[in-house]
């Protein structure tokens, strides 16, 4: 099993060197195989309108008339050791992982992602519990009772659940449980280790309106496959050894459908954890989402930058995290 973790670690920088590369390939070579030049690119990086004076300063700041390969080291560097920004009144020291900088906001961009991914984290958090929770119970009972009125309302909500927009719903759960109704109160983010209760009641509705989503993708996936795996011959063979009706559906259904269950989830929270973009702006929550929208908008290409490459890691992390539970859910795996 340590061979097994080791060789998934080396495969996970390895690919994160290349999605370091590729991204600054996108970010910093093709707009200039596009014809941009440098000028230009010190432009998107300066914000918007910017003088010519301070396009001149972000360019020799962050060396764009340097080949482009040392470029890159610099950019790695930055990304492992740190750097230093000269921001012409003063000298800012960003640490390791240093992103880059802001010269619109003059604010390290690493300052922004650790101030932003508490509040995505949380939310994304939250919504996983319940949409597993929910979606994996919801799917065991319908195959089970396959063909009952109980499978049938389930499926139904489910491609419910799948078919509506997550601002249709949050939207449309903001209108009457906040503002109509008054059951919760306004969304808004509080640091889980200041109060743990307001953390949870203040973001409850976005956790059960993205659980929604995800819970009903799940229901079904798992449905489908408690049905092919109850037909298979292990199954039969198991309940005509006598073993109890509950270790068959959960020692030997449900874990065998577990795996494709674990690579959906990789990819969804893996994503999600980059920023929940609809989900953030629904319900006005300043997470990793809102603040590459506003760098989008704002034309803050460093912030896009960063939360780009904060969100590949979280990505290949997520991943990492499965290919491991992979070995624990399945022992066939670890011996491949």
């Amino acid at each position: 099993m340590i061979a097994f973790i080791v060789r998934r670690l080396v495969g996970a920088i390895a690919l994160l060197l290349v999605i370091s590369a590729v991204t600054f390939a996108i970010f910093f070579l093709l707009p200039r195989l596009a014809g941009t030049t440098n000028d230009d690119l010190a432009a998107r990086f300066a914000g918007k309108a910017p003088t010519p004076e301070t396009v001149a300063a972000v360019k020799e700041r962050l060396g764009f008339d340097d080949p482009i390969a040392v470029q890159y080291g610099d950019f790695i560097k930055a990304v492992v050791a740190g750097d230093t920004y000269d921001t012409g009144t003063t000298t800012i020291d960003c640490p390791a992982p240093c992103f880059g900088y802001s010269f619109r906001t003059n604010t390290s961009v690493t300052d922004q992602l650790i101030d932003r991914i508490p509040v995505t984290l949380s939310l994304v958090v939250g919504a996983a519990v319940l949409w597993l929770a929910i979606g994996i119970a919801i799917g065991v009972l319908s195959a089970l009772r396959r063909g009952s009125f109980f499978d049938r309302a389930a499926m139904l909500v489910a491609l419910a659940g799948v078919s509506l927009p997550i601002f249709f719903t949050g939207l449309l759960s903001l209108t009457f449980v906040v503002h109509a109704w008054g059951l919760l109160p306004p969304v808004s983010y509080h640091s889980f280790l200041d109060n743990p209760f307001a953390w949870a009641g203040n973001l409850i509705l976005p956790w059960v309106t993205l659980a929604f989503l995800y819970a009903a993708m799940y229901a079904r996936m798992t449905r489908a496959g408690m049905l092919e795996t109850l037909n298979e011959d292990y199954i039969r063979t198991a309940r005509a050894k006598g073993l109890p009706e509950n270790k068959v559906i959960t020692k030997h259904a449900l874990r065998a459908t577990l795996t494709p269950l674990l690579t959906l989830f990789g990819l969804d929270i893996g994503l999600l954890l980059g920023g929940a973009v609809l989900t953030e702006k629904t319900f006005s929550l300043a997470g990793l989402g809102r603040l590459a929208l506003d760098g989008v908008v704002g034309s803050d290409l460093p912030v896009v930058l960063g939360v780009v490459m904060v969100a590949a890691i979280f990505i290949v992390l997520a991943n990492l995290v499965v290919d491991v539970l992979y070995g624990v859910v399945d022992p066939r795996v670890r011996h491949s």
